[in-house]
């Protein structure tokens, strides 16, 4: 069965040639114009991934996505015209997986989507079913944290950013690594990606996240995690 994809953007044009594109790639695409109808599908069908415009007539990207994250881990890849770091960096803090800028490379949008797909594809069979650190149980195989009864509510992509720092055990891993291992080989975006989900993970898993204890900073090396 296709992967299913929500493309949410108010230029019909732009629909149309996105929506052929990935069509010849075997996905299988919703549209939406505006935010409102972009909520209402989801709630409708949920799609594999969202691909998510900045600028809607109702409202900003940035709102839409805050909406889906309240109610759904779906996998959200932003698209904008905008370069400014800024725009990137509040897309991210929202609620976004990934980003890609206009004008779109077809090739490059569908090697997005199926970094994002990966991430919910059964853990490597090495890595152990469930990992403990501190007060969080990690359930790899179910995808779930939880810290004593309660269940904390990760994204997928968080999820796996916090499973692949458990799996190392302690060890720092480098900006590069967790490109790599989270978002793809070969991811070339902006690297404060990482920052940003890091930076999400600690409001969800650490008791003060402005003195981290679980999830550290390597200064100028990386990231571990820690009991």
């Amino acid at each position: 069965m296709p992967h299913s994809l929500l493309l949410v953007d108010d230029e019909p044009r732009i629909r149309r040639v996105l929506r052929l594109a990935l069509e010849d790639e075997g996905y299988q695409v919703a549209e939406a114009a505006n935010g409102y109808d972009a909520l209402a599908a989801l709630r409708r069908e949920p799609p594999d991934v969202v691909l998510l415009d900045l600028m809607l007539p109702d409202r900003d990207g940035f709102t839409v996505c805050r909406e889906i994250r309240r109610a759904s881990d779906v996998p959200v890849i932003m698209v904008t015209a905008r370069t400014d770091s800024h725009d990137v960096v509040a897309g991210l803090e929202a609620g976004a997986d990934d980003y890609v800028t206009k004008p779109l490379v077809a090739k490059e949008l569908s090697a997005r989507i199926r970094a994002l797909l990966r991430r919910v594809e059964p853990a490597n069979a090495r890595q152990p079913d469930v990992l403990v650190v501190g007060d969080l149980t990690i359930d790899v195989p179910g995808a779930e944290v939880t810290r004593g009864d309660s269940v904390l509510p990760l994204t997928r992509t968080e999820f796996k950013l916090l499973a692949e720092l458990a799996g190392a055990e302690g060890k720092v891993l480098s900006r590069e690594q967790l490109l790599s291992k989270v978002w793809g080989y070969g991811y070339f975006g902006d690297s404060r990606i990482v920052d940003v989900h890091i930076r999400r993970l600690r409001l969800k898993i650490e008791h003060d996240p402005a003195s981290p204890k679980h999830l550290v900073t390597a200064r100028g090396l990386g990231y571990r995690l820690v009991s």
